[in-house]
């Protein structure tokens, strides 16, 4: 009996595409790169189902484009020959062959939790303030960087008066760590400097972190509220960093 793709399926669900929409998607991306190709529902209830374990070449890359993920971490059970450009140290580049095996279920999972985070993030947490008895959102932009299975993210300067740190341990699907928040001295806050724990679940497109924040309140209490992380952009290069240093749409 074949073993469902559930990460696959959990990618198309977590980009909001029906199956008819990631059949559109792939035979679009096929196109885009003169290598069309005839994805259709079928196919791609084939795919998620575990019916048709690996897919073919063609149809692999065009899935690496709409998901942004590479094929293997998308869940296929079957091998999936893929031949990859690589830099031949010389200016130039050779075609890499390669035909990586990836087993269904937890072990394809974590494969996909392995993936790089590092890059442009949309920050925004929600809290109470007991003092103005009302709800207030605090956003920021942030660049995480990734070296193994830690992560490090620090806020843009013009995203917010308060800079905010978060450094993060991977685990799966699983990020786990603390914050870290300096209000602005001009502030309702006065200066003051919070932290506390967080701990998100990372989607299986990679693309968004929600969960919880655990911190101290003013009143010596402790507090919890929702956070989430949006992906913005995979580059962390100057101009980028410049067209995110400001403050983010309410």
């Amino acid at each position: 009996m074949a073993t469902p793709n559930s990460t696959l399926r959990a990618v198309r669900l977590g980009l909001l595409m029906s199956q008819d929409d990631f059949a559109r998607a792939v035979r679009d991306a096929g196109t885009r790169v003169g290598q069309p190709n005839d994805a259709n529902k079928r196919l791609v209830q084939r795919w998620e189902s575990g019916e048709t374990g690996a897919p073919r070449p063609v149809y692999a890359r065009a899935l690496e484009t709409v998901t942004g993920l590479p094929i293997e971490s998308l869940g296929f059970a079957g091998s999936v020959p893929f031949a990859r450009v690589a830099g031949d140290g010389h200016g130039g580049h050779d075609m890499e062959p390669t035909t990586p095996t990836i087993p269904a279920g937890p072990q394809s999972e974590a494969q996909a939790g392995r993936r790089n985070h590092s890059g442009v993030w949309l920050s925004r947490y929600e809290y109470f303030s007991s003092g103005r008895d009302s709800a207030f959102v605090g956003q920021h932009y942030v660049v995480i960087l990734q070296h193994g299975n830690r992560l490090t993210a620090r806020s843009l300067p013009g995203s917010s008066d308060s800079p905010l740190t978060m450094d993060l341990e991977i685990d799966g699907h699983v990020a786990t760590g603390t914050w870290t928040e300096q209000t602005a001295t001009d502030g309702y806050y006065r200066g003051a400097r919070y932290h506390g724990a967080i701990q998100l679940l990372v989607e299986p497109t990679g693309r968004r972190m929600t969960g919880k924040w655990v911190g101290f309140g003013k009143e010596f209490d402790v507090n919890t509220g929702p956070w989430q992380l949006t992906f913005q952009d995979a580059s962390t290069n100057k101009a980028t960093l410049a067209a995110y240093n400001k403050r983010p749409e309410a």
